[in-house]
């Protein structure tokens, strides 16, 4: 005899399908509108015009860690920007998150210049 279901059992959740194509940083879906954001992989101001499309918090944690020659001479793709200690540890924290949060505390460096 088979018991029911219990709705407090320990059964893992169904896998959820994925709202959109991954950020090539985090890997989490990226759900269209306001929270995407275009990164330049190598700065404008140095000529740069190849553009990924990404969160906009994994954006602005990019340009919070890194200054834009250090993006240009050793950050230009998007396995190097992995690769920094600062990035891997962010990305390992906001994969838990869902795909549309943004979180205000992850500003760039210009925000916080007066």
């Amino acid at each position: 005899m088979r018991l029911p279901d219990h709705p407090f059992s320990h059964k893992p959740p169904p896998a959820a399908e994925p709202d959109g194509p991954a950020c090539p940083l985090c890997g989490r879906p990226m759900v269209p509108g306001a929270s995407l954001n275009e990164h330049h992989l190598i700065p404008r101001t140095y000529g740069g015009r190849e553009t990924v499309t990404m969160h906009r918090i994994c954006h602005a944690k990019i340009h919070a860690v890194l200054t834009e020659q250090q993006l240009r001479d050793h950050y230009h793709g998007i396995d190097a920007l992995r690769g920094h200690p600062d990035i891997a540890a962010f990305i390992r924290w906001v994969r838990r998150k869902p795909p549309e949060f943004i979180d205000g505390h992850a500003t760039d460096r210009r925000r916080h210049k007066r």
